[in-house]
């Protein structure tokens, strides 16, 4: 304790308040004495000793006593490789934990390069396959973006040609057909348990491993007794926990070492397409179901029939053309002969 003090003994002057009281050995008391003489009896290696170990405490190195980050390219350097191994991590987590030093190249170890090793070691039907049944999910997705534009354009009366009562029933029929097959999707994930259960893949595991690949059966068809877009939000909480427990049970060995990634990647292409028809559902109109109502859309035709004319029917009663104003973009106009006028002149 008294070593660690020593810079503050060195700085200050030894003066305790009382006038006239000076440092020198024959004005101070025995104990300030003995004090005063084992500072002079420190040795110069013990003090150079204390010194180093301050320097070191704030450096990076213990070696070569300078700090991790010398320049700002070298702080820059450092934050990217930090960064890049955070991001192998990342790949490995993905993975499942089922990624080994020795699979992957020392100059590949970054989440590109253990998501490339693993994702090689996926047969190529798989991938074709999987892609393949993704696609259909992707098309009743961009159908679905593309009719909630049409539905809330034609809502505002902005589409002379659309209604909007067809309009949001159409919306309602993509949305619907999106969910049923997302509740496919979401089934046969789970049938892929009892797969890997009749081919004893890691050994048979019996009820938990049946009950993790019925699980998803009875809750994807139990979203379909709700509305469409409560449905989409309910599958995408279904397949977020499908992957999660396809990534326990990946890393238990219940399922080869690369399906937890395959398994990912689907659900990343499943999950933007979730996200995706939400999002338009609710930023450009409303959807069938949920917001406009009869009377809203009664009203918006009532409106829309005010703003234009009548193109087609029977005007009962004589008309007549009459020549159109100078400044029309008509030559003619046709409307409904005045016979009042006509009997007063």
């Amino acid at each position: 304790m008294f070593t660690s003090a020593l810079p503050a003994f060195r700085r200050s002057p030894l003066i305790f308040g009382r006038r006239g009281l000076s440092t020198s050995p024959s004005s101070l008391s025995p104990l300030g004495r003995t004090s005063i003489l084992n500072l002079k009896t420190l040795s110069s290696p013990t003090i150079s000793a204390f010194r180093s170990g301050l320097i070191v405490r704030g450096a990076a190195s213990s070696v070569s006593g300078r700090p991790g980050s010398q320049t700002a390219a070298h702080a820059a350097q450092n934050i990217r490789e930090e960064v890049g191994q955070s991001a192998a991590d990342l790949a490995k987590s993905i993975a499942g934990g089922n990624v080994y030093q020795d699979g992957i190249e020392p100059t590949q170890q970054t989440f590109l390069g253990v998501t490339n090793a693993v994702a090689h070691a996926v047969p190529v039907p798989y991938v074709v396959f999987g892609l393949a049944g993704g696609l259909p999910y992707l098309g009743a997705s961009g159908a679905t973006i593309y009719l909630a534009r049409q539905a809330g354009i034609a809502a505002q009366g902005l589409v002379p040609n659309i209604d909007p009562g067809v309009a949001l029933t159409v919306l309602d029929q993509a949305l619907s057909i999106q969910t049923t097959y997302g509740a496919v999707l979401l089934s046969f994930l789970g049938a892929l348990h009892w797969g890997f259960e009749f081919a004893g893949f890691g050994g048979h595991k019996y009820y938990p491993r049946l009950l993790l690949g019925a699980a998803p059966v009875v809750f994807a068809w139990s979203t379909l007794a709700l509305d469409p877009i409560n449905a989409l939000i309910a599958q995408w909480v279904g397949f977020t926990g499908l992957w999660w427990a396809d990534l326990r049970v990946t890393s238990a060995g219940w399922t080869p070492k690369w399906y937890s990634q395959y398994r990912f990647y689907l659900s990343i292409l499943v999950g933007t397409c979730i996200i995706g028809s939400l999002a338009a559902t609710s930023y450009w109109g409303p959807v069938g179901g949920r917001g406009t109502v009869s009377h809203d859309l009664n009203m918006i035709r009532a409106e829309r029939k005010k703003q234009q004319p009548e193109k087609e029917g029977k005007v009962p009663g004589d008309v007549e053309a009459v020549p159109s104003p100078e400044d029309a973009d008509k030559y003619v106009i046709v409307k409904k002969k005045d016979n009042g006028k006509d009997e007063q002149q």
